[in-house]
């Protein structure tokens, strides 16, 4: 199956990640790389330990073993804002927004400690026009759709070099869901890495390169979204075919 093509850089490279939660391991001895430039999905039901992999590559849940190398750094034992810092910012199923503060004053907050910088704002703003239009509006008072926009347009005002996003459609209607890839690609496009862990195959497939498929913790496939889509076992389990 494929891997990360030989010409590309690697950004992201995780060796034999384990870990969970009170001791007992939920993710098993997982590899994954991702390319610069690359948009790669991790794919599995729900309770598979995707949250769990991108939290632990993120640095907000402490590994039991392995490795996590981001542009060459080694992550483990660093303290989550630093790899913030460093260029590689998650976001959220849950969103974690501040429901009481208006749009601009979350998204300011994704420049910290930095100052805000008005020209990312306005990249932001032309990535989500919506975002732009209710600026002044508390967070709490926006659709699910909105709410998902100011969670990545929060990520963004960072500049990362990796957006690594956690079920971006939870919560999302089909039309919502499809309109948030829709902003995915054009991120994509302007050439932004991507790690999204996805219940939505079909959306994840369709924008990303490649991808894993986690199964109770473990990688269990691994190719190309062409691949991962016509693979039996992929379409009967999650594909519905």
């Amino acid at each position: 199956m494929a891997e990360t093509d030989a010409a590309t850089e690697v950004l992201l490279d995780v060796s034999g990640l384990c870990a969970g939660y009170l001791g007992e391991d939920v993710i098993h001895d997982v590899n994954l790389t991702v390319g610069r430039g690359e948009v790669v999905t991790v794919i599995g039901s729900n309770g598979a330990g995707k949250s769990t992999m991108l939290k632990s590559i993120c640095r907000l849940l402490e590994s039991s073993a392995g490795s996590v190398r981001f542009d060459g750094t080694d992550l483990v034992g660093m303290k989550a804002h630093m790899v913030v810092r460093a260029g590689l910012v998650y976001v959220p199923a849950e969103r974690h927004l501040f429901p009481h503060m208006a749009v601009w004053e979350n998204l300011y907050l994704g420049s910290f400690p930095n100052r805000p910088d008005t020209t990312r704002l306005e990249l932001v703003y032309e990535t989500f026009p919506r975002l732009k239009e209710r600026a002044g509006q508390h967070a709490g008072t926006l659709s699910g759709g909105e709410q998902q926009m100011l969670a990545v347009g929060r990520a963004l005002m960072s500049s990362p070099s990796l957006l690594v996003l956690d079920e971006p459609t939870t919560g999302l209607s089909p039309l919502l869901a499809q309109e948030a890839y829709a902003a995915l690609a054009a991120l994509r496009h302007d050439g932004l890495t991507i790690l999204v862990a996805e219940q939505q195959v079909p959306l994840a497939l369709d924008l990303a390169d490649r991808g894993y498929v986690l199964d109770h913790g473990r990688v269990t496939l691994t190719g190309s979204s062409e691949e991962l889509a016509s693979d039996p076992g992929v379409r009967q389990a999650y594909l519905g075919v």
